[in-house]
């Protein structure tokens, strides 16, 4: 999950079976080629290594933090607490809760140590990846204007849907 550029966001999952949502911050990281690095890494599982990496990230370069994780989801916590790089939660739904418990142990951080959160699944795992090449973009005027054209194509989608439902309500009334 790297390319040859310099690494910029570190992408961090609890569990390697939350691949399947955390694929969709890097299919989003790679439509903009920011470069990426991939983990497994849990908060209480293999806690002084989680920390370790998150010491030394921004030594190696390392930007943005995204931390995905389900269940108690202390991962964004644990690392937002070893590095003052901005750290982007994204919690996962699964248990009893449907990703309840995550959303709150994710966004309820101490004063003074803040964790970015997004939506509970996919939709947070795209929008993690999207605020981070934000906050790249502050400092890449290359990576505002591929924003500002991704955007363009998200708006462009809904008026396509749009059209296409307005078209097919008229068939309907006229058939």
């Amino acid at each position: 999950m790297t390319n040859k550029k310099k690494i910029q966001v570190a992408i961090l999952m609890g569990s390697g079976s939350d691949w399947p949502v955390v694929r969709e911050a890097v299919s989003v990281l790679e439509e903009f080629a920011v470069a990426h690095e991939v983990h497994v890494l849990s908060a209480h599982r293999t806690p002084e290594k989680t920390a370790a990496f998150a010491r030394a990230a921004a030594a190696r370069g390392i930007r943005v933090i995204i931390a995905a994780a389900g269940r108690a989801a202390h991962l964004a916590g644990v690392v937002a607490s070893h590095t003052t790089l901005p750290v982007i939660g994204v919690p996962l739904g699964e248990g009893p809760s449907d990703g309840m418990d995550a959303l709150l142990a994710t966004v309820q951080m101490p004063g003074g140590i803040p964790v970015a959160t997004t939506a509970v699944g996919r939709a947070g795992a795209v929008n993690a990846a999207v605020l981070a090449v934000e906050i790249l973009a502050l400092n890449d005027a290359a990576l505002r204007r591929k924003l500002t054209l991704y955007r363009r194509r998200l708006r462009e989608k809904v008026q396509r849907a749009d059209a296409e439902i307005r078209s097919q309500l008229l068939q309907d009334r006229k058939g």
